[in-house]
């Protein structure tokens, strides 16, 4: 084996199937379906969008983003940049831009609705191997797929945006922005789910996705080895016995009210769900 060939990411050697004419609502979460008809009623969505567009913060963002943070391409992470060639043939999207920033905490979003770009963290970066960080990709090009990237940009700018509103209509603003942020965060948890979907689509295997999960719950690069994924699991379906009272379910949601994501543990139930009841293999053709 050549030099060139050991620095392969791992998917680059699997028998992947693409999905090139993949309909994004016979993957999307029906949650993520549901959230998103909800939140376009909301009274004051057009006025919010139009303030992201008139103060353009897409537009900001991104240069700021650009002057922060390494571009990932041939030459810059290669290996990387692999991987996301990968998923956006997979998944048949446009490649997007792809970047890394410096930060210890695991994170990866994808932001921007005319110019979609994906941003991930170095911690990231050191806690994944190959087919983790494919899934991860996998989960922001699913942004991109379902057509999140619009409502992402709405929901990482509310607090700016509710602020000017609030001035410009004499504190009412206030009023209107505690009506949009349940349902926005709402719609914000319930999608990742759909992007979650993705992300399996994009690694064809049963354990990376909960393995990243695992991970992203309390991962260590220098402990992995001592966690076990069975009892992860044991620990997901402990979580959904909790909701056995009214009360639990009550705590459940003051606990993830004004989360953007839902808890690991949650992520790891639905997509193992996905995957068990057949929906995985209705929309591929794969068996797991």
């Amino acid at each position: 084996m050549t030099e060139q060939d050991q620095s392969e990411p791992q998917p680059a050697k699997r028998k992947l199937r693409t999905f090139p004419d993949l309909d994004p609502q016979a993957v999307m979460h029906p949650w993520d379906l549901q959230a998103t008809r909800t939140l376009a009623k909301v009274p004051g969505l057009e006025l919010l969008t139009r303030k992201v567009m008139e103060y353009g913060f897409e537009r900001v963002f991104y240069l700021e983003n650009v002057a922060d943070n390494v571009r990932v391409g041939d030459k810059m992470f290669p290996r990387l940049h692999r991987l996301l060639q990968w998923g956006c043939k997979i998944l048949g999207v446009p490649e997007p831009e792809l970047y890394v920033t410096t930060d210890p905490i695991p994170n990866a979003y994808t932001y921007g609705h005319t110019r979609p770009f994906i941003v991930m963290s170095s911690g990231l970066m050191d806690m994944l191997d190959d087919q983790e960080l494919l899934f991860v990709l996998g989960h922001e090009l699913g942004h991109i797929k379902f057509n999140h990237v619009l409502y992402t940009v709405l929901a990482r700018n509310l607090t700016i945006i509710l602020e000017l509103i609030g001035k410009a209509t004499l504190g009412l603003g206030q009023l209107l922005g505690f009506g949009l942020a349940l349902p926005l965060f709402d719609w914000y948890r319930k999608a990742e789910l759909s992007a979650d979907r993705a992300g399996l689509l994009c690694v064809q295997d049963r354990e990376v996705p909960i393995r990243t999960m695992m991970k992203l719950a309390g991962g260590s690069t220098t402990m992995y080895s001592q966690m076990d994924q069975s009892e992860f699991m044991r620990q997901v379906r402990a979580y959904e016995e909790a909701d056995e009272s009214t009360l639990n379910k009550m705590y459940k949601v003051l606990l993830t009210a004004f989360r953007t994501h839902p808890f690991p543990i949650m992520r790891a139930k639905h997509i193992d769900e996905w995957m068990t009841n057949g929906g995985y293999t209705t929309v591929t053709g794969i068996e797991l």
